[in-house]
């Protein structure tokens, strides 16, 4: 049985490959974000709800089936 961590996970990454094709479609660009900052996101993410700086509205597994390929793949110029 899937856990609810791993089905948000998926569901994040299948957001972003439907918003990145969309995208690559509708305007020719590729949906990117820079490693260093998808890691601080996701960081940000992770921390408990009284160390966080700011309020992280999404939880942690969908951020990070979200930002996964920027950690994982790295595109070059």
């Amino acid at each position: 049985m899937m856990t609810l961590f791993l089905l948000l996970a998926v569901a994040g990454g299948l957001l972003r490959l439907g918003l990145g094709l969309v995208l690559l479609q509708r305007t020719g660009t590729v949906l990117a974000c820079p490693p260093i900052l998808a890691l601080g996101i996701v960081l940000l993410a992770a921390l408990p709800e009284i160390l966080s700086p700011i309020p992280f509205p999404l939880p942690f597994s969908l951020t990070l089936g979200f930002l996964l390929p920027d950690l994982l793949l790295r595109r070059l110029p």
